[in-house]
């Protein structure tokens, strides 16, 4: 794996935890890393990443919350 640093605001109040799961769950999203590979990514299981997915608004099923209630709708 690659290293990258990078300066957050401390204004934003962000842990480097939560930057590194926002970009983890951005790839995932972008079918750019499997949900193993960005667990990895974080250093967790792929488990606790799956279950921890829906804190930053993304679906494990690859909908997100208005393509899952226009589906729902239209049943």
């Amino acid at each position: 794996m690659n290293t990258v640093s990078i300066n957050i605001p401390a204004n934003l109040h962000m842990s480097a935890f939560d930057v590194t799961m926002l970009v983890a769950t951005t790839l995932f999203e972008q079918d750019k890393l499997s949900s193993g590979q960005a667990a990895e990514m974080v250093g967790l299981s792929k488990r606790t990443f799956v279950e921890l997915l829906g804190k930053y608004n993304v679906s494990v099923f690859g909908y997100d919350f208005e393509e899952l209630e226009n589906d729902l709708n239209n049943a």
